[in-house]
């Protein structure tokens, strides 16, 4: 039988393993990003390892996170990042030049290749044909050293797309669907394929956003095919040497199928406080909107924006409702204003943001108390807008500028004709100019560190027996956003481990830090989809340096399980969910971590007497890294 696209490049990049649904393989990877918030980080790890250059095709430090530089932690990141990229042969993108996934799209993405990055979103380049996937920082820094990239093979689902979108439904519209029949955690394992006669009809951008919030699944990534489609993008990026037909064999087999027909979609809605609590926007008419938010790495876009746009072009946001617009790239204002599009948004009372991530991880553009926002982004989680009682909602671009000039929630059926379906022109201005591309030998470059950066520290072995106490006890879904906030003070910690675990679950109990430091060992337990959200390693590395050596939970994140593997703390899962019960915060735990085995059963015992049983979906190599003490260790040992 024939192939689909993502077993094409998994075949074409394996280094080991077997090609079986759950196996580990290890990838070879092309192409590596980073951002500011885990970048720094994830460099300081690079150097850790000891190399001159990095090995990849290609790598690209981006800054979009912190870039409201109060005081000089921000600034002082974003010198080292600039100082060692020039070191280690890593191309260097400057704060305001864009969000790093859409700058990647327009300027480095390729069909066919694989590419990690140290941000969930990182598939945003699925759009275009390339196998991207969220990781660690840790994971990125080891794939510039030229290892191998692990994952857990993954099943292959094939979504159906038939007809065209129609109405004012979006391609936003797609995974907002996709999350609704699924939820967040439907597409742990996996991967989901875009196939079938309605890809023709969306755009490369279109693409991007259905493959960039494929990470709120749960899914390994998401990929669409390299067709005329793509080639044309690429041709009017610049980039046409780049294109590479990627194209599922006609008889190529799929793990499941997902038809969606899209010209049945109607604009859709998530409501506060999970990406997948989705219904028809037609169902919240009445609802006052107090801000609507448009842009990130999601919806950013020339098209995003320009339909937008068309949208406010001549009317006027009410006062009462705040609308902030965040281009996704400089090439993307450039546009903008040449067709004089930033003029209608402005006129109509719009705010223009810098190119970056701005208000969707908290930096700014926090919505009034118990505020309604209305957002393009991917996530809605409690306290991430940096308002902990707002109500987010996320929609498409056109959606939440027609809402924006409603100041309400009202039924898309009395929203008139929407603006046409936007095409790139055919002359797209270039900004590679503005990045920092590294010199042919970076011996003589002095990498510049302030004092907020702080050396990763050498953690110890995974003792034999661990003893020690519930630390905390939390229930399902708990998310990278819980472990440890975003926003603006927080963020600027991320390249000082020892500043930033002060704030390690500081939004779910403000007493853990000080409980944890009182024991000599601690143990987090937790529900479903543990560590769903963001690819901060911070969410594992500073529970690391507080001293938690293990998680036991009901199940577990994809990214958040391979980061606490990363930083030698064992991930068990309950045999029995309902022990959950019999566990209770503050107890002390027995866990036999010497008779761990890869997939193996072992009992652990609380202070007063109780057994109960945990397993792990470890492989052998996985569990080495652990008693390792991380992966740092295990690779050192190597290399020694």
């Amino acid at each position: 039988m024939g192939k689909n696209i993502t077993r094409k490049i998994i075949e074409r990049h394996l280094k080991s393993g077997s090609m079986e649904p759950g196996a580990e393989i290890g990838l070879e990877i092309d192409q590596t990003l980073t951002q500011d918030a885990t970048g720094t980080m994830a460099y300081l790890q690079f150097e850790a390892i000891g190399l001159d250059r990095v090995k990849t095709e290609l790598s690209v430090s981006y800054v979009d996170h912190n870039t409201l530089q109060m005081g000089f932690r921000n600034p002082d990141d974003h010198r080292y990042l600039r100082t060692v990229a020039q070191r280690y042969g890593v191309i260097f993108s400057p704060p305001g030049t864009g969000i790093c996934h859409q700058l990647h799209l327009e300027n480095f993405a390729r069909p066919c290749r694989t590419l990690i990055g140290s941000d969930s979103h990182t598939p945003t380049a699925g759009g275009i044909g390339s196998l991207a996937m969220g990781a660690g920082g840790l994971s990125v820094a080891l794939a510039m050293a030229g290892e191998p990239y692990a994952i857990s093979m993954p099943k292959v689902v094939k979504v159906n797309l038939t007809g065209k979108l129609t109405g004012w439904a979006a391609a936003k519209d797609v995974i907002l669907h996709l999350l609704g029949k699924l939820t967040v955690k439907g597409g742990v394992g996996k991967v989901f394929e875009y196939a079938g006669p309605g890809v023709e009809s969306l755009s490369v951008p279109e693409r991007a956003c259905i493959t960039n919030m494929g990470a709120e699944l749960g899914a390994t990534t998401s990929i669409f095919p390299s067709d005329e489609r793509t080639r044309d993008f690429l041709s009017k990026m610049g980039r046409e040497d780049d294109w590479e037909e990627l194209l599922p064999d006609a008889d190529a087999e799929y793990d499941e199928v997902i038809d969606i027909d899209l010209s049945a979609l109607e604009p859709l809605v998530a409501q506060p406080h999970m990406p997948d609590l989705v219904v028809p926007v037609r169902e919240l008419a009445g609802l006052k909107i107090d801000q609507c938010a448009i842009g990130s790495c999601t919806n950013s876009s020339y098209s995003d924006l320009k339909t937008t746009a068309l949208v406010l072009d001549g009317k006027r946001i009410p006062a009462s409702t705040d609308v902030l617009i965040s281009p996704g790239s400089k090439q993307v204002v450039k546009m903008l204003a040449a067709e004089n599009l930033i003029e209608p948004m402005l006129d109509a009372g719009a705010r223009m943001l810098e190119c970056t991530c701005g208000p969707c991880i908290g930096m700014g553009g926090s919505p009034v108390s118990a505020g309604v926002s209305v957002r393009t982004f991917n996530r809605n989680f409690e306290g991430r807008s940096g308002t902990q009682d707002a109500q987010i909602y996320l929609a498409s671009a056109e959606t939440a500028a027609r809402l924006a000039l409603e100041g309400q929630f009202t039924d898309p059926a009395t929203w008139g004709e929407r603006p046409e379906r936007i095409e790139l022109p055919d002359e797209v201005p270039s900004i590679r100019h503005l990045f920092v591309f590294p010199p042919e030998n970076g011996d003589g470059v002095e990498i510049l560190r302030g004092p907020n950066i702080v050396p990763l520290e050498k953690f110890d072995e995974l003792p034999a027996t661990i003893e020690a106490q519930v630390a905390l006890k939390v229930g399902d879904n708990i998310t990278t956003d819980h472990i440890l906030p975003a926003g603006p003070q927080i963020t600027a910690l991320r390249s000082n481990i020892p500043a930033i675990s002060e704030h390690i679950f500081g939004r779910v109990d403000e007493e853990f830090v000080g409980r944890i430091r009182g024991m000599d060992q601690g143990v987090v337990l937790g529900g479903e989809n543990y560590g769903q959200g963001s690819s901060r390693e911070h969410a594992a590395l500073a529970p690391r340096h507080l001293g938690v050596r293990a998680v036991v939970v009901k199940s577990l994140a994809r990214i958040h399980r391979a980061n606490l593997v990363n930083f030698g703390i064992l991930p068990l899962l309950l045999v029995n969910p309902e022990d959950y019960d019999a566990v209770a915060q503050g107890d002390g735990l027995t866990i036999p971590a010497s008779e761990i085995t890869p997939g193996g059963t072992v009992t652990m015992r609380t202070g007063s007497g109780k057994s109960v049983e945990v397993t792990n979906d470890l492989t052998a190599n996985e569990l080495e890294i652990i008693k390792s003490g991380g992966l740092l260790n295990a690779v050192r040992s190597r290399q020694s």
